[in-house]
């Protein structure tokens, strides 16, 4: 059975980072109050608003509803109508806010930010897992997230039906092209990908982080390497920039040479070619578009009817 990374569920490390994300959020956006609301609503006044997806996507972040309003208002109640991972279509409520009209107006932008982002993140990530349905393949991100955002962002790939690579340099081992370049120049270090996976593999016994299933990633360029990996035992081969035919002859070398390292395709993948490198018959394709380059779901809030 092959070695999976962490996946990020919505825990208290995800929770923690949310909290801090919020104290930043309100500091920016409320300051010392809103002047608006101030100035117009009375404070005995309440509301109910629906908030309302304006296109068709797939839900993230509404877990964090509740822990976002309760940083403007005690007083505010979400009512979920959708759970994350659900599909939402144009119009339909996602949920409801009610309570204190100004604490609702103050928690307004956020809850629309967040819910936007994270769906935006996990509606795209959804369209690559559809892209590669039946082949084998499973999609994954990568650490190319928002600052701070990473578990938050990495979470909704989840609830697109997306798997997370690894969260940080330090629940896995990933040897790329920038530590092979280093070694190469003369400083000591591994001055091959096969000599970089024998490192790896010895600094890990050394400190026990073997017994605790630490991942050994390569990245290769070429076949070249490819085939001198092979036998230096990683776990996960990571095939850069390489096209579908180079894959599926990768692919071909290690089902040749009966290694049960998996093989991941990296490097440029778009929704046009992410279905063609699935059908190379690699493992796993890592897309860092899911996170830098995700459309923000079009979501809005809409009163309803009941007011005092």
């Amino acid at each position: 059975m092959s070695k999976e990374f962490q996946q990020i569920d919505w825990d208290a490390a995800v929770r923690e980072d949310l909290r801090q994300l919020l104290s930043l959020a309100v500091r920016e956006d409320l300051g010392d109050g809103d002047c608006t609301s101030s100035a117009l609503v009375p404070k005995d006044s309440t509301g109910t608003a629906n908030v309302v997806a304006r296109q068709r996507g797939v839900v993230a972040g509404g877990t964090a509803i509740a822990q976002v309003t309760a940083m403007f208002n005690p007083g505010l109640r979400w009512t979920a109508k959708l759970e994350d991972g659900q599909t939402v279509l144009p119009g339909q409520p996602i949920g409801t806010l009610a309570g204190p009209a100004g604490g609702l107006l103050a928690a307004e932008r956020l809850v629309l930010n967040l819910l936007g982002r994270l769906s935006g993140i996990a509606t795209l990530t959804r369209r690559y897992v559809d892209a590669i349905a039946g082949t084998g393949a499973r999609i994954y991100d990568t650490r190319k997230t928002t600052p701070g955002w990473r578990r938050l962002e990495k979470y909704a790939v989840r609830c697109g039906g997306g798997r997370n690579h690894r969260t940080g340099l330090f629940d896995a081992i990933l040897i790329k092209d920038n530590h092979l370049a280093l070694g190469s120049s003369g400083r000591g270090f591994a001055s091959s990908p096969a000599d970089a996976v024998g490192r790896a593999r010895r600094w890990a016994d050394a400190f026990g982080k073997a017994e605790d299933g630490l991942i050994v990633e390569v990245e290769v360029d070429t076949l070249q390497q490819f085939d001198e990996v092979l036998s230096a035992g990683p776990d996960i081969v990571l095939l850069d920039n390489m096209p579908p035919d180079v894959l599926r002859e990768a692919v071909a070398r290690r089902d040749a040479a009966d290694h049960r390292v998996e093989l991941e395709a990296s490097g440029g993948i778009s929704l046009e070619t992410v279905a063609a490198i699935a059908r190379s018959g690699v493992d796993r394709i890592s897309v860092g578009a899911l996170t830098h380059s995700a459309q923000s779901l079009d979501v809005g809030l809409d009163w309803g009817l009941e007011t005092g």
